[in-house]
């Protein structure tokens, strides 16, 4: 088997019925203090050197950054160890997805992974490792695998017994406790010329604050208002999400403020495989953050761990000097401005469950063991091909610090299309103290902000 697993699990399967039991003995759980580390990554680097241990991650910024301002790139001296290519990809396989394969060979010699030192730097404020030590001890899936209980601020589950407990950790993560950005999508055509589409994010993850309990917070993750700013074709239109935890006792709510009709009305079809807006048919609506939503679509099983080559410390595509058009190239990205890694890696696939329906019939995860944030995907068709891989290139955001995406992309091999979120840059540093309230995300408060 050409995928070499460097960790069985076992009770891998999964589906989402039947009572399930999560939480972990209290010497179990100290193991996150001492072989692994605070969210349950393995503490030592691997037997050959190439993967160090961690030792804390970047939980403070280079000297020379500045508070307010766009990160910079922690390690400008770092050169590329080696660079794959179409033509020399075999020696790497053990190394590479399936879906970096295809790329290689579908798009090769333009697209190329320059593999850079390994850094593990990803890092979290001292109170979400706290959290992740209750979870381990408390946090329980709901029977039918929908939702957890007895979990609050971060990822459930630091030592993973199934698939669906490592997705949750990936829905769960921790990502700041809110957040006001901007930024652009594109979908770009086959000669590259593309039209970006303008975006303000403002977050607030009830989920993560400090002090809050599950119970308190009405079964919400965070509330998720957009507006769009450009063309002017689409400026004015506003995108309100309340995130549920268990969607399917309680569906993801969602409205939508179209300028040219000036009403705010409610989205019910949010969700799943609906196309995700403006990404021309290249995206569905549960691969936004790579994934997103409820998980009983399908069954999920824990594959184990490998050593892979992934996207990370992408400082490069972060640069406030860069613009869209250093990054969008005809195909897929510019390849000179990424850095790939090698890293541990969990493998989640997911299978589609007898009776749904869904474009995507199996999909399977690489997420990073430092952080539970996916690093890229592949999506399948009915026929059993491979139809779309994603990638998330990610960054730690100083002031928090957190581990996040700055830039994800869905490269459709069929169409020979991708679309490509996250362009953020020129313009200003992600706000992550903006001061917002709950009250500010109501639907009634989205209608007064169309208004104004």
């Amino acid at each position: 088997m050409r995928n070499r697993i460097i960790a069985a699990i076992a009770a891998a399967v999964l589906g989402c019925s039947g009572p399930v039991l999560a939480k972990v003995s209290p010497a179990e759980a100290e193991r996150l203090k001492n072989d692994l580390t605070p969210v349950g990554a393995e503490r030592a680097g691997n037997e050959s050197g190439t993967i160090p241990a961690w030792t804390g991650g970047l939980a403070s910024p280079p000297a020379n950054w500045r508070e307010g301002t766009v990160e910079i790139n922690p390690f400008p001296e770092d050169e590329a160890l080696y660079v794959i290519t179409r033509d020399n990809l075999d020696q790497y396989r053990d190394i590479l997805s399936d879906g970096h394969i295809q790329m290689l060979e579908q798009y090769g010699p333009e697209f190329f992974m320059p593999v850079y030192q390994t850094r593990r730097t990803a890092a979290f404020p001292e109170h979400v490792y706290e959290k992740f030590y209750q979870n381990a001890l408390t946090a329980e899936l709901l029977d039918n695998g929908n939702g957890v209980r007895d979990t609050i601020m971060t990822s459930p589950f630091p030592i993973p017994q199934n698939g669906l407990e490592a997705i949750w950790n990936h829905i769960l993560r921790y990502r700041g406790e809110e957040l006001s950005f901007r930024s652009a999508s594109a979908t770009p055509q086959r000669d590259g010329s593309f039209n970006p589409v303008v975006n303000q994010y403002d977050y607030f993850f009830a989920y993560s604050r400090p002090g809050a309990e599950l119970e308190d917070i009405d079964n919400k993750i965070f509330y998720l208002k957009t507006e769009t700013v450009a063309p002017s074709s689409l400026a004015g239109t506003i995108t309100l999400v309340h995130e549920t935890l268990d969607q399917v006792r309680s569906p993801r709510l969602a409205w939508r403020y179209d300028s040219g009709s000036r009403r705010l009305r409610r989205s019910p079809n949010l969700a799943y495989e609906t196309d995700l807006p403006n990404s021309s048919s290249l995206r569905s609506v549960d691969q936004k953050d790579m994934y997103n939503g409820a998980p009983n679509q399908y069954d999920w099983e824990l594959k184990g761990k490998r050593e892979l080559i992934v996207p990370y410390n992408a400082y490069k595509l972060h640069d406030e000097s860069v613009r869209p058009n250093d990054v969008i190239r005809p195909n897929h990205i510019n390849q000179d401005l990424t850095r790939y890694e090698l890293h541990r890696v969990w493998v989640v696939e997911a299978k589609r469950r007898t009776g749904i329906s869904h474009i995507y019939d199996r999909r399977v995860y690489y997420i990073d063991e430092d952080s539970w944030q996916i690093l890229a995907t592949e999506e399948y068709n009915e026929a059993g091909e491979l139809w779309r891989v994603s990638e998330a290139h990610n960054i730690v955001y100083y002031s928090v610090p957190v581990f996040w995406t700055t830039m994800e992309m869905t490269y459709d091999l069929k169409a020979q299309r991708y679309y490509i979120d996250g362009l953020d840059n020129g313009y200003p540093a992600y706000n992550f103290e903006p001061g917002y309230r709950g009250n500010e995300f109501t639907a009634a408060a989205a209608r007064r902000a169309a208004r104004r």
